[in-house]
């Protein structure tokens, strides 16, 4: 399916269109470009959110750097892009990077520290969530004891389906399948810690690895509003949804509509724009330190 707001560029091959990204094949590298698409219920809505995408790639940019571990990145400064790129700088400059080629691992790494979103409703089902028991009792955005690693499938087409840490060795095999979950746990553990410094809580990310040289590296997006939950620490309260920095804010609009969560999306309005890009920019300041470039 062909999405709208597709980037402009068509000099190079398009290798894969996301809900939010799309690749292109520069022969022995990808050129990653975060466009201002966004998705909710897994439906890319019909409006765009002008400047999102250059705040999800920025993020990811910083937190690249911040957290020092092998990843794929090559460049994002669009000087050092290949010629046939330059007549395009204008668009990619803050919303793209040239990555390296890795091999997708095909689990979707997700971390939970709190107990909200579908593992809140798996709870109250089941008193577990995706398979880990818990005490009874918990209430809506409780802190858990200690971060949860609750892996999902990543297929091509579809939707993810929750699966256990087990289930993840027939998918890429035990000793990868156990690295996985060290490096998410490790990575959720640093970036929680960094953002309560910001006064912001980190209530659950997801991350997405690949191999470059027999190594695992960190890939895609990483912590940025669209893959992780940020809460402001300070309007925290258990027991209730929270006030949140990510697009939880477009969840809460939808989920007042008669919509069945299917394609396509509904229009979103102008107010709904502005305030999700608004809390887009706020957390991006508050964890940089600086405004994202527009």
């Amino acid at each position: 399916m062909s999405l709208k707001f597709e980037t402009p560029i068509t000099d190079v091959p398009l290798f894969h269109q996301g809900k939010v990204r799309d690749m292109y094949d520069l022969g022995d590298s990808f050129l990653m470009v975060a466009s201002d698409r966004l998705s909710a219920f897994d439906v890319v809505l019909p409006t765009p959110i002008t400047g999102k995408g250059k705040i999800l790639n920025q993020l990811s940019l910083f937190w690249f750097q911040h957290l020092g571990m092998p990843n794929h990145l090559i460049t994002a400064n669009v000087d050092e892009y290949p010629a046939v790129l330059q007549k395009y700088k204008d668009y990619l400059r803050g919303r793209s990077m040239i990555v390296k080629k890795a091999k997708r691992h095909s689990v979707e790494c997700i971390v939970r520290g709190y107990i909200v979103g579908s593992g809140w409703k798996d709870y109250q089902k089941t008193g577990k969530i995706c398979g880990h028991v818990l005490p009874d009792g918990l209430k809506l955005c409780q802190k858990l004891e200690k971060p949860l690693y609750t892996p999902s499938t990543k297929p091509d087409v579809g939707h993810d389906e929750n699966i256990s840490f087990e289930q993840t060795f027939d998918i890429v095999g035990e000793k990868v399948a156990t690295d996985l979950r060290n490096l998410s746990l490790d990575i959720y553990t640093k970036a929680r810690d960094y953002a309560a410094t910001k006064g912001i809580i980190l209530a659950d990310t997801k991350f997405e690895f690949g191999e470059i040289d027999g190594k695992t590296v960190l890939i895609d997006e990483v912590l940025t509003p669209d893959s992780s939950r940020y809460w402001p620490a300070d309007k925290y309260q258990v027991g209730k949804n929270q006030e949140s920095f990510d697009k939880q804010y477009v969840r809460d609009w939808l989920e007042t509509l008669d919509w069945g969560k299917t394609y396509p999306g509904p229009e979103i309005p102008p107010e709904v724009v502005k305030n999700t890009l608004a809390k887009y920019v706020e957390i991006f300041v508050r964890l940089t330190g600086h405004e994202p470039e527009l």
